[in-house]
């Protein structure tokens, strides 16, 4: 196949079987409209003069002195029409302005970044390569090229390099090569870019012209649209004929195409024949070449060849051949429309027999194949080979379960995320904390709060130590969702476990949200659950437990919550309740607005004992509320001692003024 070009003669040049006359180019004269030149189909547009449909006016020298200094002063200035007008007025009249000039106005047409400058700049090359080939620099050429690769026009690219080819103005094909290859590849446009392809090789051969050879990228994209688009034996083989001729050493992507080409065509003996010539060429790697068979047995349908690729490499100098995500999504699609989930275990099955004892979890067939049906969307698939393996007595590392349950966290399919967890856990396998963590995170956006609680439990009895990221996003998520009474049963679980870190502020919580959703009793409750398991009630607790009672309008039972806390009451809190203006402005107004005057005169007296400063304004505004038309003289008779209260919070309201 190839062979030193030394030892060769030269080979009669052969044109590739895909190559045809070539018609008028509908895409090109579509780029062209609305017209430069004022394009003919039934001529050929591109010997045409930039002001064709003007008839041309003899000049005089002086005038084209002038043309030239309006045109340099228009690029100067940036004033893109009026250079333009006068290089048309100029080539109208065959007078081409300077080498510099022409050049200039070319390249400053490619730069704008619009389609109708880049027509421009197209037509005035075409022109100057028919007309005047000398006035042009390669390097504008290659600006063109590169502005007609950014503005993705193909069409415009090939037609410019052909006129070139065609006019033998031969610019080094280092120069604008790769450009083209990308605009091929980009395009999938291989046809055209063969027959350049080929009248470069032929010019390099016939002229004996090195520096119009193509190197080894083009000589691959050549390759690649011959075996992949084209799916030409000949066509291929003769793109190898010629870099033996031109003496390019191929790499593995050469073998690669090939590789797909003949996998494709099912020609095992030439695949062999390849194989042993890589090893000629001295290639040890052959990922490359056993990811392209695989997409070639792929595309043919052979699954039986896929499944023996795959694994033959494997065996390839005892090492693990890591294939990539395309190919292993290839072959999951192949397997899968083909209903091969038993395929597909088995490989896997297979593949753990060659695979080394301490390969790497994500370079194993295992993890590449479960990894590609995520990739896809076909979590479900995924779980189901793993399913099938274990039918067939195979399992996997925790690894390779990890992509579909970060699948089903991102899916918020946190139902099935559990169960797979669960499975993992019954085959001894311990998940870690950031993955439980993600889950469980999932589970409370979900409002899967039974997972969530599964999931926690799990972690638990794992014996995961950091266990607290996962229990405040429970807390809290149980908190936003208006859930208290899981909150509380949630707590009641945890609350001995060493590793989690309950404190006072759990408990308030709890009691904050269920005297928001007016929930009195079991805030109570929880209170009493609190003080049992000896946590101590704060500020806190008790300004929650006041707001919930004034909002139902409950103000004997703040008298109970003051009778309780007026024991504990401290200025700092470090012993007892700490008594601050906010907790003795929720006592005194829901005493005041319960009439309980004794009481409020005992948080009075605490208030002046511990210089609490306290606005009156907003006592009397409640008394005014609640009490205005409550009589001392009534009072008296009734009850001597609220009689007092009362008239002591009226003295100290400024009430009796």
């Amino acid at each position: 196949m190839w062979r030193k070009a030394k030892t060769l003669s030269f080979l009669s040049h052969r044109p590739f079987s895909s190559s045809t006359p070539e018609a008028p180019n509908p895409t090109l004269y579509s780029f062209l409209q609305p017209s430069i030149f004022s394009l003919n189909k039934t001529t050929t547009p591109l010997s045409k003069t930039p002001s064709q449909d003007t008839k041309p006016q003899p000049l005089t020298q002086n005038h084209i002195a002038t043309l030239e200094t309006n045109l340099h002063q228009a690029l100067i200035t940036s004033s893109t029409d009026e250079a333009w007008k006068s290089f048309k007025t100029l080539t109208a009249n065959s007078v081409f302005p300077s080498k510099s000039l022409t050049n200039s106005l070319i390249t400053h047409l490619s730069s704008l970044s619009d389609i109708h400058s880049l027509k421009r700049a197209f037509a005035s090359v075409i022109y100057i390569i028919e007309k005047n080939p000398d006035e042009l620099k390669f390097e504008t050429l290659v600006k063109v090229l590169d502005s007609m690769k950014i503005a993705n026009t193909a069409a415009p690219a090939f037609a410019l390099i052909r006129c070139m080819l065609k006019n033998r103005y031969f610019v080094p094909f280092g120069l604008w090569g790769n450009v083209v290859v990308e605009i091929t590849r980009k395009n999938k446009n291989f046809a055209a870019f063969l027959r350049v392809f080929d009248e470069c090789c032929r010019i390099a051969r016939d002229e004996n012209l090195d520096f119009m050879k193509p190197d080894l990228p083009a000589c691959n994209a050549a390759l690649e649209g011959c075996c992949c688009e084209l799916e030409s034996v000949s066509d291929a083989e003769n793109v190898v004929e010629t870099m033996s001729v031109l003496g390019i050493r191929p790499d593995e992507s050469s073998f690669g195409f090939l590789a797909y080409l003949y996998a494709l065509k099912g020609l095992e003996e030439k695949i062999i024949e390849l194989e042993n010539l890589m090893g000629g060429f001295g290639f040890s790697n052959k990922r490359v070449f056993f990811s392209n068979l695989i997409s070639g047995y792929v595309k043919l349908g052979n699954l039986e060849f896929v499944s023996k690729t795959i694994l033959r490499s494997l065996k390839v100098e005892g090492e693990s051949t890591i294939f990539g995500e395309e190919t292993y999504c290839e072959v999951v699609k192949g397997f899968l429309n083909n209903g091969g989930i038993k395929g597909l275990a088995t490989l896997i099955i297979e593949a753990q027999k060659l695979e080394a004892s301490d390969v790497v979890v994500d370079s194993s067939v295992g993890y590449g194949i479960v990894n590609a049906c995520v990739k896809l969307g076909l979590s479900d698939k995924a779980h189901s080979i793993l399913e099938e393996m274990d039918v067939q007595g195979g399992s996997v590392g925790l690894g390779v379960y990890v992509p579909i349950l970060k699948a089903y966290c991102k899916e918020h399919r946190t139902a099935e995320a559990t169960q797979l967890v669960v499975e993992i856990s019954n085959l001894g396998l311990q998940l870690d904390v950031e993955i439980y963590d993600a889950l469980i995170e999932a589970s409370m956006s979900s409002q899967d709060f039974p997972s969530a609680f599964s999931l926690f439990r799990d972690m638990r009895e794992a014996r995961i130590p950091e266990l607290k990221g996962s229990y405040l996003t429970i807390m809290t998520g149980l908190m936003e969702n208006h859930r208290p009474e899981l909150m509380a049963a949630f707590l009641d679980e945890v609350v001995e476990d060493p590793r989690i870190e309950v404190g006072t502020h759990d408990w308030n919580s709890i009691i904050h949200a269920f005297c928001k959703s007016g929930r009195l009793e079991d805030a109570r409750r929880t209170l009493r659950r609190m003080i049992f398991l000896q946590f101590e009630p704060n500020d806190q607790t008790y300004l929650s437990l006041i707001n919930g009672y004034v909002t139902v309008e409950k103000y004997f039972s703040v008298l109970m919550l003051w009778n309780e806390v007026k024991r504990k009451v401290s200025s700092d809190g470090q012993k007892g309740v700490k008594f601050d203006h906010t907790l003795v402005d929720a006592f005194l107004y829901a005493l005041v607005k319960g009439g309980f005057f004794d009481a409020v005169m005992q948080v009075v007296e605490k208030t002046q004992e511990m210089k609490i400063f306290v606005d009156k304004w907003r006592y009397k505004q409640a008394f005014m509320e609640t009490h205005k038309k409550l009589k001392v003289a009534k009072l008296r008779k009734r009850n001597f001692r609220k009689m007092e209260s009362l008239v002591a919070f009226k003295n100290w309201a400024g009430l009796n003024a």
